[in-house]
């Protein structure tokens, strides 16, 4: 045999090896994307959810750790649901004679990551419409969420706080 001859069918060999593997793991479904499916599929639900007046904050962890970024006395991290809610929504919420309403323009998971974007809007207690545009980031773990990071108009948001009576409760 000459050498051409054994170097054609090494690599004759390499290549069926090759296209074996790559089929195989063509066949084979990656965890990943099934993570990430799953979890945008929850968040997916939880925001259909909202929208229909139920909750998207019942897929948060009692642990959560919630940054709201910006600059100004709203911006902040909140270890924990209860000082989430207490320091990060009920401010907003008791402002509101409605629940926010989401409008999602999209939905993406990487991983165990899910960012929403999306507008909300709502009417203040004085009357006025209240909208704002968020960005939130969620890292999902067995279908809740541990950590969040938030992204909106801290400027409207405060306006809402400075100029607007809480409802009594």
């Amino acid at each position: 045999m000459t050498q051409a001859f054994i170097s054609g069918r090494k690599l004759l060999v390499a290549l069926a090896f090759v296209a074996s593997i790559t089929s195989a793991q063509a066949n084979t479904a990656n965890p990943d994307t099934d993570t990430e499916a799953r979890n945008e599929a929850i968040v997916r639900d939880a925001f259909e959810a909202w929208a229909a007046g139920g909750s998207v904050f019942e897929l948060l962890s009692p642990d959560i750790v919630w940054t709201i970024h910006g600059s100004g006395p709203i911006a902040a991290t909140h270890n924990g649901i209860e000082e989430f809610v207490e320091r990060g929504a009920v401010p907003i919420v008791s402002r509101l004679t409605k629940p926010l309403m989401p409008d999602v323009h999209n939905i993406w998971a990487v991983d165990d990551t899910v960012i929403i974007r999306f507008d909300a809007s709502s009417t203040t207690t004085s009357g006025n419409p209240y909208s704002n545009r968020y960005l939130w980031i969620f890292r999902m773990e067995n279908g809740a969420v541990v950590k969040a990071e938030a992204f909106l108009d801290l400027v409207a948001y405060q306006d809402v706080l400075d100029n607007n009576e809480p409802r009594v409760q």
